[in-house]
């Protein structure tokens, strides 16, 4: 894991949007590969592909492998890969078996805008066109080694151009001021014409992100949405 200095970044949506304010945190290095998943089925086998209730993974759960404990003909080459089609529910087991959690939606975002030389990147044309440009292509047949991933400022590999990943609190759309406890806040649904109003619509890939985290269910398994561990200090 690397530490993630705390600082305060803008959401890049909604008109009226506030800083946001992220505490100093852990983060791990890479996205939880295929290998580390396959060690985590084989200590705790409710979590097998034959074993997981239905409640929390969908029927494309580790669709991928050959098996309870077979990544499939090709582990050679995607051991190191990220792992995907796995839940919310799933990953959360994941990163709490390992003493970590997943990370929140802003800390995920705040470490995201991180580019190899910057800490924020918002601004930077290079880093924006390059998450456009990894975002407009297919999922390849077979996804790269983690390690293969840009290393950013804080010495992430694969924020960008890897794949989605799973937040902590993924389905939370709606994101102002600095708690989304206080109610008396007005909250704006995202949604694709919420851009309108963003801070930085520039970086729209931020709206993508967004865009895809608020489809989504807990019990969802999606090709090319695999997820990494946080801890807090």
């Amino acid at each position: 894991m690397v530490n993630v200095k705390g600082g305060t970044f803008v959401p890049l949506y909604g008109s009226d949007s506030i800083p946001v304010k992220v505490k100093t945190f852990l983060m791990d290095v890479y996205p939880v590969t295929n290998a580390e998943y396959l060690a985590f089925v084989n200590k705790y086998p409710k979590w097998r592909k034959s074993a997981v209730k239905k409640l929390f993974a969908d029927e494309n759960y580790l669709k991928k492998w050959d098996g309870d404990l077979s990544i499939g003909p090709n582990a050679a080459k995607i051991q190191n890969s990220p792992v995907i089609n796995v839940s919310w529910f799933s990953a959360k087991a994941y990163c709490e078996c390992q003493g970590k959690r997943l990370a929140t939606v802003e800390e995920w975002e705040y470490a995201a805008l991180a580019s190899e030389t910057k800490a924020n990147a918002a601004n930077d044309e290079k880093f924006y066109q390059r998450s456009i440009e990894w975002y407009s292509k297919p999922n390849p047949t077979y996804l790269p080694p983690v390690q293969e991933g840009f290393r950013n400022y804080y010495g992430l590999h694969g924020m960008i151009g890897m794949v989605w990943e799973w937040t902590q609190n993924f389905n939370s759309a709606m994101v102002v001021g600095e708690s989304r406890a206080d109610v008396t806040m007005d909250r704006q649904l995202f949604c694709g014409s919420g851009s309108d109003g963003a801070k930085d619509v520039k970086n729209y890939v931020a709206f993508m992100r967004y865009a895809f985290r608020s489809s989504l269910k807990a019990n969802y398994t999606v090709a090319n949405l695999g997820f990494r561990c946080a801890k807090s200090i």
